[in-house]
């Protein structure tokens, strides 16, 4: 197989999106494709579109950064690094999609397919690339025009890059299939959430909805609001411990441990061996069945269930709860997903930047929620199952993703062929 290396610059257009986030009178309503929506996507699919953010633009921004179909978008500013040049695939063309601000628009010429081009630019070669072109230094770094235009890509004849693309693009349904998966499982357990302890129609003794078939409700001077009768008022304090400092996890530096972080904003630093020497740190130690949950806005989406019990550490920007009987996990874990708790921990934050507001954890975990024990039972009893699915789901995500980053550069270097 013959590659060829040119600049991306003789192959592609590349602009750098100006369009904010804010909405401006006059201008036309779009939908945003953000920052983190070209961060965590392989491809940007129609199936996004209802969670991407409604904004407005100038008709020369809508004209010139509407996505269409065979585009890749990249990341181009960040706090780190390594979060810069990562891109996403654009899957489907949109009426009043648009690329949004610190993210730049590639658009492949009659040489260049854009699927192949997402798989390049995904390659380890590329991102150590970027990272080494990337300006600025402490707070910000970024791309500049001329440094994504430079950057070298070798490729095959068009007809060859789309049998690759191929290839990958059906590794990639599957992860995609996994990911729509996970949201419908997500979706339901959250609207089961709903509807049993907030607008309180769980089942009652009969199998009828509560609240709507006449059950007794009374008014709480906590929650300034009407709970069943018989409920009670719980805070996250006493439906979850905060585990202290104990075992050291260390003792087995050569371990790959599991870290989870929040991108951009990992307080951890390094957590294996450095020079030689151990950095003695046991505050970060996580376990199976702990939810984590964000310090750091915005909260949402960033709720993590610890699904491993070996060698998992944690950023502290991450308040660890402990359910204080198994039949409370689910139920907690959905509480601190809501959008009443979001707004809490909102109001309830501090810091000058909005983007960089925390929440104290003792504030945190103030947090008030109507409470009973059955129903939380119940509850847990049937989201577990859907969690367990998803966590599956993640894993394979995780298996398929490491297999298409990797086949790339065995292509390349001949120790896989197409026909």
């Amino acid at each position: 197989m013959d590659f060829k290396k040119y600049k991306l610059r003789d192959i592609a257009t590349v602009d750098i999106s100006s369009i904010d986030k804010k909405s401006y009178e006059g201008e036309k309503p779009v939908r945003l494709c953000n920052f983190t929506d070209v961060y965590k996507n392989w491809s940007i699919t129609k199936y996004l579109y209802p969670s991407l953010m409604k904004a407005t633009a100038k008709d020369r921004d809508i004209e010139k950064f509407s996505l269409r179909k065979g585009q890749v978008a990249i990341t181009k500013d960040s706090e780190t690094r390594d979060d810069i040049g990562i891109p996403t695939y654009i899957a489907d063309d949109f009426d009043d999609v648009v690329l949004g601000y610190h993210c730049a628009l590639i658009t492949p010429g009659d040489t260049l397919d854009g699927k192949y081009l997402n798989a390049y630019l995904n390659s380890k070669m590329a991102k150590k690339y970027f990272e080494g072109y990337a300006s600025g230094s402490g707070q910000r770094y970024t791309l500049t025009l001329d440094s994504i235009n430079d950057i070298q890509i070798w490729m095959p004849d068009i007809e060859t890059q789309r049998k690759l693309s191929e290839i990958l693009s059906d590794i990639d349904k599957k992860i995609s299939l996994n990911t729509r998966m996970n949201a419908e499982l997500e979706a339901m357990a959250k609207q089961l959430y709903d509807y049993w302890f907030v607008q309180f129609d769980f089942p009652d003794e009969n199998g009828n909805p509560y609240k709507s078939s006449g059950g007794k409700m009374v008014y709480n001077s906590t929650l300034k609001r009407e709970i069943p009768a018989g409920w009670d008022v719980k805070s996250l304090n006493q439906l979850a411990q905060t585990p202290k400092e104990s075992i050291n996890p260390f003792e087995n530096p050569e371990k790959d441990y599991k870290h989870y972080s929040i991108p951009a904003f990992d307080a951890c630093g390094s957590y294996l061996v450095e020079k030689g020497e151990v950095i003695q740190s046991n505050k970060f130690i996580v376990n199976k069945g702990q939810i984590l949950v964000p310090k750091l806005n915005p909260w949402y989406n960033r709720v993590i269930l610890v699904d491993s019990n070996e060698y998992s550490i944690c950023s502290t920007e991450f308040v660890i709860l402990d359910a204080i009987e198994d039949y409370v996990k689910g139920f907690l874990f959905y509480t601190v997903k809501t959008d009443s708790f979001i707004s809490y921990c909102t109001k309830g934050s501090t810091g000058t930047s909005h983007s960089q507001r925390r929440v104290p954890p003792e504030i945190l975990k103030a947090y008030n929620v109507p409470y009973n024990k059955d129903v939380a039972s119940s509850f847990t009893a049937c989201v577990m199952q859907q969690l367990s699915m998803i966590n599956r789901n993640m894993n394979e995500v995780k298996q398929l993703t490491h297999l298409r980053d990797s086949l790339l550069p065995m292509l390349m270097n001949g120790q896989v062929t197409v026909e």
